[in-house]
C-alpha cells in the first residue's frame, strides 16, 4: 500500500499464528477498515471479512487474575465459535475509554483447538497501540464493544483463519487487556518552527492538514535532509518504535505526488525497522505530534530500483505527521 514502506505485518502478536495483524483482525471483525499493510498494494489480511460476525457472543471463555495483570484464560477445548464473536472477560477499574482515544493493550493468542497459548505480549511488555476507537476504523459492533470500557478490562475475540494451508492455520482466541489510553492525533500538533532554511521546498497545509509543496527552485543534494516543521510535545520516537503517521510523498524532480495517507483517509502504522533508511534516520529522535520534512536521496531510499511510480535513482520528498509511537 505504501510505496516507501518495506514491510511485513506490522503488529506481531498474531502474525506467527494466522498471518493477521491485530488491527486487521479487529477491524475486519467489525467490518471496518485498517491502515495496516504488508506490501505496497494490498492490506494485510489472510481471510476476508465475509462470514465474520462481530455481533456474536463468545461463550465458555473465562479469565482469572488481578486486573491489569496477565490473565489466565480458560475454556473447554476444542472451542467452537463464530469468527469475530466476542466477550468481556474482566471488567476494568481504570479510566473510561472514549470516542477518539488511542488505546494500548496487552494480548494473548490461544489455540481454540488445544487451549494452549501461542503468542503473548505480556512477557516482553510490548503493548500494542494500533487501535483508535472510532466507528470508521473498528466498525459499529466493535466500536460498541470498546467505547465506554475501562482500562484493565480484558476482552476475548474469536478468530478463524481458513485461508492458510500451513500448520499455523486454525482458530484462535485473542484475549486483549486495555492498559493505557491517550488522545488520538489526526495531524501534527505543537509549535511551528520559524528558522526553516529559505532554500527548502515550501510546504502549505490544507484545512484538513494534508500538505502540498512548492519546490521553490530546490536542487536536491546527495545527503538526507531532515527539517522539523512543527515541534510536537509528545514522547521521543525511538528507532525501534512502530509509528502511526499521516504523510504525503513527492518526486523531487517534478513535485509529482506518488503516495499519500491523507488521500486514503486513514493514518498508517509501520515499524521503523521495516522502512527505508531515510525514514528511520529522519523520524527517530523526533517527538510525537511533530511534522517533519524529509528529502531522501536515492541511497537512503530505493537506489537504482524502480518502485511502481517511483523511477530508479529518485530523490523523494515527504512531509510526515507523527501521530503516535509505541
Amino acid at each position: 500500500m505504501h510505496q516507501h514502506i518495506k514491510i511485513t505485518p506490522l503488529i506481531k502478536l498474531f502474525a506467527t499464528v494466522c498471518s493477521l495483524t491485530l488491527a486487521v483482525s479487529l477491524a475486519a471483525c467489525g467490518n471496518g477498515s485498517s491502515s495496516a499493510s504488508s506490501s505496497s498494494s494490498s492490506p494485510t489480511t489472510s481471510s476476508s471479512a465475509t462470514g465474520r460476525d462481530s455481533t456474536a457472543k463468545l461463550t465458555g471463555v473465562t479469565a482469572k487474575g488481578a486486573l491489569g495483570k496477565k490473565p489466565t484464560i480458560s475454556f473447554k477445548t476444542p472451542l467452537k465459535a463464530s469468527d469475530g464473536a466476542s466477550a468481556i472477560l474482566q471488567e476494568g477499574d481504570g479510566a473510561t475509554i472514549k470516542d477518539g482515544d488511542r488505546v494500548c493493550y496487552q494480548g494473548i493468542a490461544l489455540s481454540a483447538e488445544t487451549g494452549k497459548e501461542v503468542q503473548s505480549t505480556w512477557e516482553a511488555n510490548t503493548p500494542q497501540c494500533d487501535v483508535v476507537v472510532n466507528s470508521k476504523s473498528l466498525g459499529a459492533a466493535r466500536y460498541k464493544l470498546f467505547e465506554g470500557q475501562k482500562l484493565n478490562t480484558t476482552i476475548a475475540i474469536a478468530s478463524t483463519d481458513t485461508s492458510q494451508t500451513t500448520s499455523s492455520s486454525g482458530s484462535y482466541v485473542m484475549a486483549l487487556t486495555f492498559v493505557s489510553l491517550s488522545k488520538a492525533l489526526t495531524r501534527a500538533e505543537g509549535d511551528k518552527v520559524t528558522d526553516i532554511p529559505s532554500n527548502l521546498p515550501k510546504v502549505t497545509l490544507a484545512s484538513n492538514g494534508k500538505p502540498s509543496i512548492d519546490l521553490n527552485g530546490y536542487t536536491p543534494g546527495k545527503t538526507l535532509v531532515v527539517q522539523t516543521l512543527i515541534k510536537g510535545k509528545g514522547a521521543t520516537v525511538k528507532d525501534t518504535n512502530t509509528v502511526s503517521a499521516n504523510y504525503t510523498g513527492w518526486l523531487a524532480s517534478d513535485a509529482k505526488q506518488f503516495d499519500s495517507s491523507w488521500d486514503r483517509g486513514s493514518a498508517s502504522d509501520f515499524s521503523l525497522s521495516q522502512v527505508i533508511s531515510g525514514w528511520k534516520k529522519g523520524l527517530a529522535g523526533q517527538t510525537v505530534g511533530s511534522q517533519v520534512l524529509l528529502i531522501v536521496p536515492p541511497d537512503e531510499g530505493y537506489g537504482s530500483t524502480a518502485q511502481n511510480s517511483i523511477p530508479a535513482n529518485s530523490t523523494l520528498i515527504f512531509v510526515v505527521d507523527i501521530l503516535a509511537a509505541y
